[in-house]
């Protein structure tokens, strides 16, 4: 029985693929390309209700809190390269 439901099914389905590589370079810039006009979008919007409720102090935390995302966001490597030199400083061997 088995053997009649494997013959009916097309063998490209059962061909294992020659490339299975994952490829993560460009999933990370397809979703920078998505992400990074909605973060934008959704900054600018909070920015300006906080101006416009006169919450300066408000403001300018969150201005911070943005830019810090937007640092971590939009530069590549940006942890790999701090968590390397927060190891170097504490004298973790990095190689």
């Amino acid at each position: 029985m088995l053997h009649h439901i494997m013959a009916s099914i097309p063998h490209e389905i059962l061909a294992a693929p020659t490339n299975d590589d994952l490829k993560t370079d460009q999933l990370a810039d397809w979703l920078r390309q998505i992400f990074g006009p909605l973060f934008l979008v959704i900054v600018s919007i909070v920015a300006i209700f906080f101006l416009f409720t006169r919450e300066i102090t408000r403001f300018v935390q969150f201005i911070c809190l943005a830019i810090g995302i937007g640092v971590i966001f939009y530069v590549p490597n940006i942890i790999e390269t701090t968590a390397k030199a927060i190891a170097k400083a504490l004298g973790v061997d990095v190689t």
